[in-house]
This record gives structure tokens, C-alpha cells and sequence, in this order.
């Protein structure tokens, strides 16, 4: 499972970050939920939680179920 979550977020959520000056760091897993840390743009954003929950766990989610959660690191 983790190396199709480091897939997705290579090849769909880092790209749609980094186009509004962001990115995204994997830091592993914990059980089914995803360590992350945001970056660039995004580090202290207001919107960095809505960005976790909906986009980012969105994403993960439609191509792998069994994702639990976002952990922020």
C-alpha cells in the first residue's frame, strides 16, 4: 500500500500543489493513515487543513479505500 500512496501523491498531488506555489513531503504510514507534511505555500496556509481532508485524503482514497486518515507531521 505505501508504495501506491507515494505513487499518487507523486504523480497527482504534488504536481496540483505545486501549481499554487505548494508541495507535499510523505513521511510514512502509520497503520492505514498517511504521514505528511505540507510545504512551500502550503506550510502555515489557513487552508492547509481543508487541503489534508479534501483534496489530499480525497485523492488517496478514490484509487485506495482502505486510507484511513492524513496525519500532518
Amino acid at each position: 500500500m505505501e508504495e501506491k500512496v507515494k505513487k499518487i501523491i507523486e504523480d497527482r498531488i504534488r504536481p496540483a500543489l505545486q501549481m499554487d506555489g505548494g508541495d507535499i513531503e510523505f513521511h510514512g504510514m502509520d497503520g492505514n493513515k498517511v504521514k505528511v507534511r505540507l510545504t512551500g505555500a502550503c506550510h502555515g496556509c489557513p487552508s492547509a487543513a481543508y487541503t489534508l481532508q479534501l483534496g489530499v485524503m480525497r485523492m488517496l482514497q478514490q484509487e485506495i479505500p482502505e486510507i484511513e486518515g492524513i496525519v500532518p507531521v
